[in-house]
């Protein structure tokens, strides 16, 4: 499948999400001349290890959208606090309404509805309401997935996979988390291709598909 001249939101929980589900389908996409927007929810300023500046997350993200080539201007953040996306539900689908009224979007890209991080869930149970009339897919984060059904591949070339380790490189903070080590990376891009017969993919699980 092949998308382009295609308006595409990447709704991110936190701020490294979207690059961790998707970063290399991100570069494949912008390649191809789609316009891809990145929102996130929470830089997680609570949660900032110490040593680092509460806003470290802000600039990490911006760092890393520019890496894979988004403009800044579509680049979306706003400032909920982390693991307390249930307590505003109605605020973030407020704001999910208004990029949808804002960007329009053909493709819409979320973490799992399986999630178990009560924000991933909460992201994704909102953008359901919000995107029931476009492609609506889902990214993988394996270690919060109990069940992920393996529905769509998109074929990645080691350029891609290459964009997304430099992308999550920028997030110094977090880069003593196992799953932003670029061994993890590759090796994940790689059994997932070797899944559907291919060198290199990412998956995403299919919610609605509009074509």
């Amino acid at each position: 499948m092949k998308f382009t001249n295609k308006s595409i939101l990447i709704l991110s929980p936190h701020t490294d999400d979207a690059e961790l589900g998707c970063g290399g389908t991100i570069k494949l996409l912008l390649e191809q001349g789609n316009q891809v927007h990145i929102a996130a929810f929470s830089a997680c300023r609570h949660s900032v290890l110490e040593g680092f500046p509460e806003d470290v997350l802000v600039q990490e993200i911006k760092a890393s959208t520019r890496e894979l080539g988004i403009p800044a201007e579509n680049l979306h953040l706003f400032d909920y606090d982390v693991r307390t996306f249930n307590f505003h539900r109605q605020e973030i689908l407020d704001d999910i309404l208004n990029l949808r009224n804002k960007i329009k979007p053909d493709v819409v890209f979320v973490p799992s509805v399986n999630d178990i991080h009560q924000d991933h869930y909460t992201i994704a149970q909102e953008a359901v309401r919000a995107f029931k009339f476009s492609t609506l897919l889902c990214y993988e984060l394996p270690w919060n997935n109990f069940e992920f059904k393996t529905t769509l591949f998109y074929s990645l070339e080691q350029k891609h996979v290459d964009a997304k380790m430099r992308a999550l490189a920028c997030y110094k903070s977090q880069a003593h988390r196992p799953y932003m080590k670029p061994d993890f990376i590759q090796s994940l891009a790689k059994v997932r291709g070797v899944q559907v017969g291919l060198p290199l993919a990412e998956v995403f699980e299919v919610v609605r598909m509009i074509y």
